[in-house]
């Protein structure tokens, strides 16, 4: 069956507001300047928990496929909540060229990685679908 657009140009398209100069300097002080990064990007995402991309990088650090699962997971969630509070109506871009939405693709794209590695094989296929749906020119380049 075709695609039918409905709109005169295009999807809408939602970006997301930037984090805070603190929670940035937080994470990458985490990723980069300790000796245990789990433990400290765990603080970041406790300190600032609707932080997409401190908890796509927990799902990046920890080695537990269900702890990783759960942190995507959560980054996922909690995107919803922010893509939602940003005008998003459940359709419509959310593209990865804009710096600020990769935090949520990046957890996004986690869970569906970690799905396939635990053979949850219909929560893979969801979530490659709607990363294309987002993003069509998903994966990024890179």
């Amino acid at each position: 069956m075709p695609e039918v657009n409905l709109y005169r140009s295009g999807p809408p398209e939602t970006v997301l507001p930037p984090e805070p100069d603190d929670a940035l300097a937080a994470l990458d002080a985490a990723l980069t300047d300790n000796d245990d990064p789990v433990a400290a990007i765990g603080s970041v995402c406790q300190r600032w928990p609707t932080f997409l991309a401190a908890w796509a990088s927990l799902g990046d650090a920890v080695d537990e496929p269900a702890l990783a699962y759960a942190a995507y997971r959560t980054g996922y969630h909690r995107g919803l909540d922010r893509l939602r509070a940003s005008g998003w109506r459940g359709s419509g871009y959310v593209r990865w060229r804009n710096e600020t939405n990769r935090g949520f693709l990046r957890a996004l794209a986690g869970l569906q990685r970690v799905a396939a590695e635990i053979g949850e094989t219909e929560e893979d296929e969801r979530c490659a679908l709607f990363l294309r749906q987002l993003d069509p020119e998903w994966p990024p380049a890179g």
